[in-house]
Order: C-alpha cells, then structure tokens, then sequence
C-alpha cells in the first residue's frame, strides 16, 4: 500500500469505506443483481447486508421488515407474519429472491414480500 493510498484511507469517512467495501463484496457475485438496476415487477436475486429490522403490525398480524443494503441502494424486504426469523439480524449478509415492486405508486424504492433468503458467510 502506498503512501498516498493510506493517506485517502485515513482520511475517508468509515461510512464511505464501508459501503464501498460491500459494493465490492456484492458485486462479485454474477447471478446477482445490484439494487440500484433493479427493475419493477422483474424475477430478481440480490446479495446484500440488513441495514435495519423493524416489526410492522398489519391487521393484526406481524410483519417482519429488513432494509438490505449493497452499497448501490436501498431494498425493503418483508416476511409476512413473522417476528424474527433465525439468523436474520442486522449486519448479517443474506441473499434474497423473489419479485420485485415498487413500496408505492410511483416509488424508485423496491421491496420484496415473502422472498426466498440465504445467509451467506463473509470471508
């Protein structure tokens, strides 16, 4: 590492190193999808890490919502009826499938309800 490379480094916000540390773990992988390309009502797979998780009432059942993040943008996934789901917090890297579709009309905001997930293990 060269000097002028360590000297950006140290002077780079931690919040920039981050992200663009998991842009670059993301967007190895080929079969993926990067959520800023995503288009709506599209068959999509993303690999990204839980931002945050929330527990949202709905008509008396719970629902279980997870922003994942890839470094390119923001990804409202949702387990219907659920509370937790084993292994699934924040900071975990997962994979997720399903389709996508706008949060609202008009939104550039995707979500993902009832995806297909798979936890993935950072190296």
């Amino acid at each position: 590492m060269g000097i002028r490379s360590f000297a950006k480094r140290l002077s780079t916000p931690m919040a920039v190193l981050d992200n663009e540390s998991l842009r670059l773990f993301c967007g190895g992988q080929a079969s993926c999808t990067q959520i800023s390309e995503i288009e709506a009502r599209s068959e999509i797979t993303v690999m990204g890490e839980i931002a945050s998780m929330r527990i949202v009432p709905h008509n008396g059942s719970p629902w279980l919502e997870a922003t994942v993040s890839d470094g390119t943008g923001h990804l409202m996934v949702m387990w219907t009826g659920r509370r937790e789901i084993a292994g699934v917090t924040p900071g975990k890297r997962l994979m997720v499938t399903g389709r996508a579709a706008p949060t609202r009309p008009g939104s550039r905001t995707m979500r993902l309800m009832n995806p297909a997930y798979e936890l993935v293990a950072v190296p």
